[in-house]
C-alpha cells in the first residue's frame, strides 16, 4: 500500500432501534458526513442504522462522539460498538447515505422477522472457549455444534475460523434459502454464528430461530472483528474481507487461498478485468503479468472481444463463475466444514 494508507481510520458500526423518520435522520447523517469529510456507505431503515465511514483520525473519533450524543442511539449504541482499522477516506470512491427498507440487505421483511429475536449474545472471549471445546469435540467426530459462518463464499474463501461451514453463497439475501434448503442439518443443534461486525447474524440468527429446530443459537458479538483484536492469533486464520477498497484486513499472516490460475498460495483479490463483470478473482503477480486477470476463461475471452469491439455494445454479466454456481447450495450430510483438521 502507498505510504500514508495508515493515517486515518475506517470504521464499522451499526445501530438496531427504532427509527421513526429515517428521511430526516438520513439528511441528517449526510451533513454529518460531509461536515467532516468523510467517505464511505450508510444504510438508514426504520429499524436502525448501519455503516463504514473512514477518515482521518480526528473526524471518525468526532464522528464517533456525535453518534453516541443523538438521541435516538443514547443508551442503545456505545463506544464498542465501533469497529476500527487503519485506513482513511481514500478507502471509499465516495459518500453514499440512503433510506433502505432492512439495514443490512437479507430480503426479508424486518417486522416478519425482526432484530429482537436474535441469537445469544457471546463476548469474543466466550466465543473463543466455544470454538475451542467445538474443535476437540469435532476430531473425535460427537459434535452436536455448527460453526456457522454467515458470510458470502468470496468473503470465507481467504479468512474462516478452524472447522467452519461456510455456505457457497454470493450474497446474503440467499441465507434464509440456504437455511430452508437444509434445515435437516440444523435439527438439534447448537449453532455458533459469526460474520465481519455482528450485523449479519443480529437478522440470520433470528431467521434461524424462527425456524424452530434448533437447540440453541449462538451469534459472536461485534464479528470477527472483534475477536481479532483479542485473539490476532487464534482460531480466525486467514484475512477478513472487508467491503471497500483494500478488500482485506490481515491479523495473522496465514494465507488459506491460492490463485485462480497457478494453484501458488494467495488472498489478494483484483475485480475480474472483463468490463461488465463484477466478481472478484484471486490472481497472483506473475498470472497477471501473463495476462491472466479474469475470473474464468468466458470473461477471459469476452475481455479480448470486448477491445476488438465498438464500444455502446453491453454484454450481459453471466459468466462460467456465475452458470456454475447453484443458487443455494445443498449440503450433503457431511456438511462443507472447512480444515477441521488444523
Amino acid at each position: 500500500h502507498a505510504v500514508g494508507s495508515q493515517v486515518g481510520e475506517v470504521l464499522l458500526y451499526y445501530c438496531y432501534c427504532e427509527v421513526k423518520d429515517p428521511e430526516k435522520l438520513c439528511a441528517w447523517q449526510k451533513a454529518l458526513c460531509q461536515h467532516l469529510h468523510l467517505t464511505g456507505k450508510v444504510r438508514v431503515a426504520s429499524e436502525g442504522i448501519n455503516g463504514t465511514v473512514g477518515g482521518s483520525k480526528v473526524a471518525t473519533s468526532l464522528y464517533i462522539k456525535v453518534m453516541l450524543s443523538q438521541p435516538l442511539f443514547k443508551n442503545i449504541l456505545c463506544q464498542e460498538d465501533f469497529k476500527s482499522s487503519a485506513g482513511g477516506a481514500h478507502c471509499f470512491p465516495d459518500l453514499r447515505v440512503g433510506v433502505f427498507k432492512e439495514i443490512v440487505p437479507m430480503g426479508i421483511d424486518p417486522k416478519i422477522v425482526s432484530y429482537k429475536e436474535t441469537g445469544i449474545h457471546l463476548s469474543p472471549q466466550e466465543f473463543h472457549r466455544e470454538v475451542e471445546q467445538y474443535l476437540s469435540q469435532a476430531t473425535q467426530g460427537q459434535s452436536d455444534t455448527i460453526l456457522l459462518d454467515c458470510r458470502n463464499f468470496y468473503e470465507s474463501k481467504i479468512g474462516h475460523f478452524q472447522g467452519c461451514l461456510a455456505p457457497d453463497i454470493r450474497k446474503f439475501s440467499y441465507f434464509p434459502s440456504y437455511v430452508d434448503e437444509n434445515l435437516a442439518l440444523f435439527k438439534d443443534k447448537r449453532v455458533l454464528m459469526y460474520c465481519t461486525g455482528g450485523i449479519r447474524c443480529e437478522r440470520g440468527s433470528a431467521y434461524l430461530r424462527s425456524k424452530a429446530v434448533c437447540r440453541e443459537v449462538y451469534q459472536l458479538k461485534g464479528g470477527i472483528h472483534k475477536y481479532l483484536e483479542e485473539f490476532p492469533d487464534g482460531f480466525y486464520r486467514g484475512k477478513l474481507f472487508v467491503f471497500d477498497d483494500r478488500y482485506a484486513i490481515c491479523s495473522n499472516e496465514d494465507i488459506i487461498s491460492a490463485c485462480r490460475y497457478c494453484g501458488v498460495l494467495w488472498d489478494q483479490y483484483k475485480l475480474c478485468s472483463s468490463q461488465h463483470c463484477r466478481q472478484l478473482v484471486l490472481t497472483c503477480p506473475s498470472c497477471c503479468n501473463k495476462g491472466l486477470t479474469a475470473c474464468c476463461p468466458v470473461c477471459q475471452e469476452k475481455e479480448l472481444k470486448v477491445t476488438s469491439r465498438a464500444s455502446g455494445q453491453t454484454l450481459k454479466e453471466e459468466c462460467e463463475c456465475t452458470r456454475r454456481r447453484p443458487r443455494v447450495p445443498i449440503e450433503h450430510v457431511s456438511p462443507r466444514m472447512l480444515d477441521t483438521e488444523k
